[in-house]
């Protein structure tokens, strides 16, 4: 494991640093554009540039979501790279999350990070992974196991491929159906996917539309 270098900022791996160190990274080199992570005396900085393939998965998820959640009136709200902390341990911007039925509204406008000391964790993380694969599978797996969501996905880009998990008492599995959005059928997602590499988000929405009423 390396260890925090204060002349140089390590990116695209984990590094021992505590939560002040942690903290001060933020403050004095990240800009707006890096994503970070904390987890129990480690941090990772991801500053790697978000290129076509990933930004088009990424909006096509949110857009997927939302469009399945209003059709079949279920109540979510959805954040875009939003941080959430458990201050002092864990610190986490997932690319996609959702507060869904109950606890939708639980965040009040206003709030800027997310305060898991004050607020659950959301329903469902999404992360979307063109060239961190490795990582989301394994130690951002843990972590949002330890942070306890109930699901879990990995939008792999290359593969075009959707890794989904419920999580249960600090453990996760994989599962072709989510738990958190009844009836959502992973395998459409995948289809979904599939379409959009052949056609534009208009036609892929168009025949999602259709999908989502029909099931």
């Amino acid at each position: 494991m390396k260890r925090l270098n204060n002349t140089q900022l390590p990116t695209e791996t984990w590094v021992s640093a505590s939560w002040d160190e942690y903290l001060k990274v933020l403050d004095n080199h990240i800009g707006e554009k890096a994503k970070t992570y904390y987890n129990n005396g480690q941090l990772r900085i991801e500053m790697s540039p978000i290129g076509n393939d990933h930004s088009r998965d990424h909006s096509i998820i949110i857009h997927a979501i939302h469009l399945f959640a209003g059709i079949h009136g279920i109540d979510l709200n959805g954040q875009d790279n939003c941080t959430y902390r458990r201050v002092g341990t864990k610190d986490v911007q997932p690319d996609v999350s959702f507060y869904i039925g109950k606890i939708a509204e639980t965040i009040p406008w206003g709030t800027g990070i997310v305060n898991l000391d004050q607020y659950p964790p959301p329903n469902l993380v999404i992360e979307v992974a063109n060239t961190s694969l490795e990582d989301d599978k394994g130690a951002k797996r843990l972590l949002y196991e330890e942070l306890g969501v109930d699901e879990y996905w990995i939008v792999d880009v290359q593969n075009v491929e959707v890794l989904a998990f419920t999580v249960e008492n600090k453990g996760s599995r994989r599962i072709r159906q989510s738990q958190v959005l009844p009836e959502l059928e992973i395998s459409l997602l995948e289809q979904a996917f599939q379409r959009t590499r052949l056609m534009n988000h208009g036609k892929v929405s168009a025949w999602l539309l259709t999908e989502f009423q029909n099931r």
